[in-house]
């Protein structure tokens, strides 16, 4: 084998593998390339069903065209005997003879042009079965790809593996607001802790201390006032 002939061959395999990933990828393709061959051979089937067909007319045509001369040919025979025409008759009993083997003769191609017309219409009726069934294979089986890959999608989503820009969009703004909240949250905590913060509350406190001192003052300036009452009593 030449080196052209090698790499016309390894070129054909790179081309069949590279269609058939293709055709993976792309069944509709497939069933489209299968469907359209199908229809070519149905058409060529076709064609020559045609022919066929029309053969088994020419001899059917030729046929009822001997049998009737064979019957004018015996009438006339019938005459050239009964009126003594030997020498005519002679002649007609020839092509008697000639029609009626011509007749035997075409019995038998009509027959086997009979077969073959109905062994071709047989292959035709098959192969346009073979295409009805093919297109609904066709439908059938992309459905079931389409549902396949559709559940496929909907588990990879589940599964964490594949996530929509919708989903990706939903997560970047629950991780906006954690991260407002937050803000808030480090706002009051600042807030809480910052030296104004406390001095105010330091404020609070010392009024409060003084406030109990004063109001512990009053209840004992109270409490001498009633025991000074009762001595004078």
């Amino acid at each position: 084998m030449g080196v052209i002939s090698r790499i016309a061959n390894l070129w054909r395999g790179f081309l069949s593998i590279w269609i058939s990933d293709i055709e993976k990828e792309h069944p509709e393709i497939a069933y489209e390339n299968a469907i359209n061959s199908m229809v070519t051979k149905y058409a060529r089937l076709k064609s020559a069903t045609a022919a066929i067909i029309r053969r088994r007319e020419e001899i059917d045509e030729r046929y009822q065209a001997a049998t009737k001369e064979l019957a004018q040919t015996e009438a006339e025979l019938n005459t050239a005997v009964s009126t003594n025409q030997d020498d005519l008759a002679v002649i007609l009993i020839q092509k008697k003879n000639q029609l009626t083997n011509d007749i035997t003769d075409m019995k038998g191609e009509m027959e086997t042009a009979k077969n073959d017309a109905d062994s071709a219409k047989t292959s035709l009726l098959s192969v346009q079965t073979e295409i009805r069934k093919l297109k609904a294979e066709r439908d059938t089986m992309l459905a079931k790809m389409q549902s396949a890959q559709a559940r496929i999608n909907i588990q990879e989503q589940l599964d964490g593996l594949s996530v929509d820009e919708e989903v990706r969009a939903l997560d970047t703004v629950r991780t906006h607001i954690k991260n407002t909240i937050a803000e808030a949250n480090l706002g009051k905590e600042l807030a809480d802790s910052s030296l104004d913060s406390r001095l105010s509350k330091l404020r609070n406190e010392v009024g409060d201390v003084q406030a109990r001192e004063e109001l512990a003052a009053m209840k004992a300036r109270k409490a001498a006032q009633q025991g000074q009452s009762q001595k004078t009593m």
